[in-house]
């Protein structure tokens, strides 16, 4: 018997997913991969780089239940979560501007700036970095992989390793356009010092507060933008002395601005989160 299912089609910094209401539509847990694989195929499906799922909580106001593009789970997407606030208040689903959403049992706190009653963009309180190795997690012999060498293929390369709710590989280059990302980024994210795979920052620093950004994320592959990114790279950045803690991040697909408060060691992230299309899709 075959079921239709309503969807709708976000971006925040072309960083696109399929978002759906769990509230009111109820998906088998064990169905959820092949469904996620299915709806992310850009010929076959809706197409996007995963599928979220906005679900009641009670520890929350909302919960964002993540899926890569593969199917599999993912803990955080600061992107997507934008999209989250923006889905719940254009909907009706609250009517308040400071809003909190779970993901992966971790609270995060959005405060919403709307126009004519939809929301344009968002500010997330992304939480603390988490810069220990093993937590990352990445095998090092120190307790933070800063500046830490890896070999990847036959290159040596520098990264630092970040987690914000996710695992992140920041690597700083001279040049990222010329960068052959479809052969370097699999390396990195399935490399043996990676226990979770990981998502991979390839970095120029600009000036003190402008980097520009690539990234090829674990079970998607390269995107147009990446939030916890994002985040991971300010963190390090600042870690390595190239830029100050307020920074405007280039990716592909548009800016975001981070701020990392060193004293009270938060992130901010604010960014666009616009509506693409909405559909009902038949599975």
């Amino acid at each position: 018997m075959e079921n239709g299912m309503k969807f709708t089609k976000m971006q925040g910094c072309g960083n696109d997913y399929v978002y759906v209401d769990g509230g009111t539509q109820h998906i088998p847990v064990q169905e959820k991969p092949a469904l996620v694989r299915r709806l992310s195929d850009r010929h076959f499906g809706v197409g996007g780089d995963g599928v979220i799922f906005i679900n009641p909580s009670d520890e929350a106001d909302f919960e964002m239940e993540m899926y890569n593009a593969d199917g599999t789970r993912a803990e955080m997407c600061g992107n997507g979560i934008r999209c989250v606030g923006k889905f719940v208040y254009d909907k009706g689903l609250t009517d308040k501007t400071d809003i909190t959403v779970i993901s992966a049992g971790k609270v995060k706190y959005l405060t919403l700036f709307a126009k004519d009653g939809k929301v344009e963009t968002v500010k997330v309180n992304m939480g603390a970095p988490e810069l220990t190795a093993a937590l990352v997690p990445v095998l090092c012999d120190r307790e933070r992989a800063v500046d830490e060498p890896i070999q990847v293929q036959d290159r040596v390369y520098r990264m630092t390793c970040v987690s914000m709710g996710n695992p992140h590989a920041v690597v700083f280059m001279d040049d990222v356009e010329s960068l052959a990302i479809e052969e370097t980024g699999p390396c990195f994210e399935n490399h043996e010092r990676f226990p979770k795979r990981t998502n991979t920052e390839f970095v120029k620093v600009i000036d003190r507060n402008t980097v520009q950004m690539r990234v090829w994320e674990r079970g998607t592959g390269e995107t147009l933008a990446c939030g916890t990114g994002a985040c991971a790279t300010v963190v390090a950045c600042v870690l390595n002395g190239f830029t100050q803690e307020t920074v405007t991040v280039k990716l592909l697909g548009g800016d975001l601005t981070v701020t990392w408060d060193r004293e009270a060691d938060l992130i901010y992230m604010t960014g666009p989160a616009t509506t693409v299309f909405e559909g009902e899709i038949i599975y």
